[in-house]
């Protein structure tokens, strides 16, 4: 670092123990950055970029910010994924001789971010520990600014670490290579950003003085590496008292159903597939929460559904409780909805960045717990009641927080006023002295006007000059001679002291300081002592969150008339749901009307049911619903049916639409054969599976033998149940070799007018998917429409493969009219060779003909006398409008 100044060896001294991370190294009013970091940092900031000597010959990049504004800056970096380390002075410039020492107070990174206007108050911050050991994988997920740390452990294994990491989704992962390269290779970079950090093995010796209250199994090191790596990190980043950080909840991967990204996807329980927003998921339907941490819980509740009965029926208990008593539950909304978020609020308080304003709104909120208690025990409901008992109302809390801390106090800690009066004696001592010398000095203002004879004469403040006598140039003729001393001049007046000002100055001043001083030590004691109490706050915390989305869970079941769902006795695994229906497409329905199914997947009836049918006719749908209906069921919500009988399912599996990998070169066939394999592999008995269009993506003869073969597999090998729907109509022989499967498809009705999707299903087999008719739907141009149907009806139907495995036939309520085109005829082309007669054009089928061609279709075993009339009225109808006979 030679030839440097003092300054720049600093900087560069400090930025030495950050190598990975942008330095703001604060200099006066500004945070500057230097080298690399200003290029990079006038990047990403969108800021100038200058330069300054720094004792070489050469000027050195150089780029800042206002250190008011910093929090703005550096959330935008921490947004793109880099690190920011805060350089602060830590000595007075007053009393330093020389450079100012500085270090580094604190890191900054996407896993650590403390600002909840950058995070969001319905979303946790995941930073996670990860290790590996013997075959076991261990994951510890941490959110800094809610206290809250999780740790499991499992057999290794790519499907569940994937499916840990999707519950949490982290922003920030630290651990060993190992671990790290294992987390890497399942997270999806292209859409979740992902900073990973390499390190040495941890130190277990520091978990015990972490986490006093902890035991720790022996045979779970793999967790407490996982821990440890975390905390060491945090230790290192942070700089300060983890105090928040004091009990680990660990928990088992097999106490929660497993669910896979595609089946999170498919399902869209926490975003949509189309563009990832919240909007129009289950969480966006189901959050009627009051409180934020309330909103927290109820995302992490989706993503892990409960494979514990009995905890499961709890749940529905209190929910069943609350749904009955709309005017308790209205009330008990209006509570919560006072409470603020409890778990950020401590996690600041204990992180030391709280200020009067937090500790007043947890005091307003620990107010509101006994009326919430009452109201829970006023439920004829043992869950409600146990929630109420375990709510420490901390009201010791919330006195010490109204005896100390003002109605309004400052967000600046430092500019007094936090303090009630009375609450401690010697400051009450300071703040009368600044009073009375305040109006010492207003008295002061007084008689020099009386005795100078000028009315405009004033005494003012500000923190350069102190007070002051102010007087207009034209009065200044009137000033006594000798005893003001001239301080300041301005354009239209002159600033004066006399000796009993500057006297009263210093003591006024003098008290002022100490006075905001022991306000601060006062502020900073009381916030202490609430840190000592943070495991009750933070269980407190809990329990009020988990009553939210109880709440939640009843005020959406009663909106949309939910009922609650009831388990298979036994060992059983019966299915049956009647009336079901989705409940986010039921939610959005624009003409209100949602058609509701029923299910019955039994050992008698069959647990497979294959669904054939149109296009847009509401088989993806109808699948979905019966899955999400399974899924509410177990994180303890009512489900949107009339009644549901249900199994535990341990997993779901799903396959819906059409995706391919283009990181990972696989094409939308190879995703679905991968995710098959996933099914086949992992699936139980008690599972249940979801394949939409099985077989798509190959040819058709392929495609189909793939589809027969993956059924045969499910019901023979699997045994679990499953909903397959398909365009391969023959496979509807299926149902008389395998006594486990049952057909289905999706009704349509077919008029003069065009073809009526009815969205409803009813058994047996669907012969026609309406292909070309959901295209013409779509707008494409008459022309190719055309031409598909004459395709599609020359010689009657396609023949597919050399042994012509089978025809395949679709049709739909009217042909379009055929496009003709004239052929040239003044050329003549003589060929060398005799050629084949060219096949007749077909002609334009008349509307007997395609009456004829429905006639033969029609399925009247299973038509309705009033379906008949009515197939018959539409028909005449045609008839007489095209004037055909028959």
């Amino acid at each position: 670092m030679a030839g440097y100044t003092p300054m720049m060896e600093q900087y560069l001294s400090v930025k030495a123990q950050a190598t990975d991370a942008l330095l703001f190294f604060r200099l006066g009013d500004f945070y500057e950055m230097f080298f690399e970091d200003a290029i990079t940092a006038s990047r990403e900031l969108e800021i100038t970029l200058t330069g300054r000597g720094a004792g070489q010959e050469e000027r050195i990049p150089m780029c800042g910010v206002p250190h008011h504004a910093a929090e703005g800056y550096i959330a935008k970096l921490i947004d793109k994924g880099y690190k920011v380390a805060v350089c602060e002075q830590v000595e007075d410039p007053a009393s330093t001789k020389g450079v100012v020492r500085r270090e580094i107070v604190r890191i900054v990174t996407p896993g650590t971010v403390m600002d909840s206007k950058m995070l969001g108050d319905a979303s946790n911050n995941f930073i996670v520990g990860a290790s590996q050991l013997n075959g076991r994988f261990g994951i510890a997920a941490c959110d800094l600014t809610t206290g809250e740390l999780y740790v499991t452990s499992f057999a290794e294994s790519r499907d569940t670490i994937t499916n840990i990491l999707n519950v949490y989704r982290p922003s920030e992962a630290v651990g060993d290579e190992k671990a790290i390269n294992a987390i890497i290779a399942e997270i999806n970079l292209t859409t979740r950003s992902l900073v990973t950090t390499v390190r040495e093995a941890a130190d277990l010796s520091k978990l015990a003085e972490q986490f006093p209250d902890e035991s720790w199994s022996v045979h779970e090191i793999v967790r407490q590496k996982a821990v440890a790596s975390l905390i060491s990190y945090l230790d290192e980043t942070q700089k300060r008292s983890l105090a928040h950080l004091r009990s680990v909840k660990a928990y088992d991967s097999e106490s929660y159903m497993s669910l896979d990204a595609f089946t999170r996807r498919n399902l869209e329980l926490t975003e949509t597939v189309r563009d990832r927003s919240r909007k129009g998921s289950l969480l966006s339907l189901l959050d009627r929460t009051r409180t934020a941490m309330g909103a927290r819980l109820l995302k992490r509740w989706i993503d892990q559904p409960l494979l514990n009965r009995e905890e499961a029926e709890r749940r529905l208990d209190a929910v069943e409780a609350l749904n009955q008593d709309w005017i308790k539950r209205k009330e008990l909304r209006d509570e919560l909805g006072e409470v603020y978020d409890l778990e950020r609020l401590a996690g600041r308080i204990a992180y030391g960045t709280a200020n009067g304003r937090d500790l007043n709104a947890l005091k307003n909120s620990l107010k509101r717990i006994p009326s919430i208690q009452m109201l829970c025990q006023s439920f004829d409901s043992a869950p409600l009641a146990i929630l109420a008992d375990r709510m420490d109302a901390c009201m010791d809390i919330a006195d010490s927080i109204e005896r100390a801390i003002a109605d309004e106090p400052p967000v600046s800690l430092k500019d007094g006023g936090i303090i009630r009066p009375g609450y401690d004696a010697k400051l009450d001592e300071l703040r009368e002295a600044s009073q009375n010398g305040k109006q010492w000095i207003a008295e002061l203002e007084r008689q020099e006007r009386e005795a100078t004879g000028i009315k405009s004469l004033k005494i003012g403040f500000n923190k350069v000059f102190g007070y002051y006598l102010e007087v207009t140039r034209a009065n200044l003729t009137n000033l006594p001679e000798g005893r003001y001393e001239r301080k300041q001049t301005l354009a239209n007046a002159e600033r004066y002291v006399t000796p009993e000002l500057k006297e009263k100055e210093a003591l006024i001043l003098e008290a002022e300081d100490r006075m905001f001083d022991l306000e601060y030590e006062r502020f900073v004691a009381l916030r202490n002592e609430i840190a000592e109490q943070m495991a009750r706050l933070q269980r407190l915390a809990e329990s009020v969150a988990a009553l939210d989305v109880l709440q939640a869970f009843a005020e959406a079941s009663a909106e949309r008339r939910y009922c609650r769902p009831q388990w298979t006795d036994g060992d059983g695994y019966d299915l049956t749901i009647a009336e079901g229906r989705h409940p986010v497409v039921e939610s959005v329905n624009e003409n209100g009307v949602f058609i509701s199914n029923d299910t019955s997947l039994t050992a008698s009836e069959g647990s497979i049911l294959l669904i054939t049918g149109p296009n847009m006719a509401g088989k993806s749908t109808y699948m979905r619903q019966v899955a999400m209906i399974c899924m509410m069921a177990q994180i303890g919500c009512f489900v949107p049916a009339r009644r549901a009988v249900l199994p535990f399912v341990d997993r779901i599996f799903t396959r819906i639409g059409a995706a391919d990998d283009l990181v990972g070169g696989q094409s939308t066939f190879m995703v679905e054969m991968k995710d098959i394999q996933v099914m086949t592999e992992q699936a139980t008995a008690r599972s249940l599976i979801i394949i939409d269009e099985l077989g798509r993506g190959t040819s058709t003869d392929e495609g189909m033998a793939i589809a027969q073969s993956v059924i045969e597999y499910v019901h023979d090998h699997i045994g679990c149940k499953a909903l397959v729907s398909t365009h391969f109509h023959e496979l509807a022989h299926l149902e008389s070799s395998l006594s486990g499967l049952r057909n289905g498809c999706m009704a349509v009705k077919e008029g003069a007018d065009g073809v009526t999707f009815l969205r409803k299903l009813v058994p047996g087999a669907a012969d026609s998917s309406y292909g070309i008719y959901c295209a013409q739907l779509a707008g494409l141009p008459e022309t190719i429409v055309s031409r598909a149907y004459t395709l599609l009806n020359d010689n009657g139907a396609f023949q597919i493969g050399n042994n012509n495995l089978f025809a395949v036939k679709e049709t739909a309520a009217a042909y379009s009219q055929s496009v003709t085109t004239a052929a040239p005829t003044d050329v003549i082309q003589l060929s060398m060779f005799a050629e084949p007669a060219q096949p007749a054009k077909p002609s334009r089928p008349t509307s007997s003909d395609k009456l004829l061609d429905k006639l033969r279709k029609l399925d009247v075993m299973r038509m309705t006398p009033m379906q008949a009339l009515e197939w018959l009225n539409d028909a005449r109808n045609q008839l007489t409008e095209s004037g055909d006979n028959l």
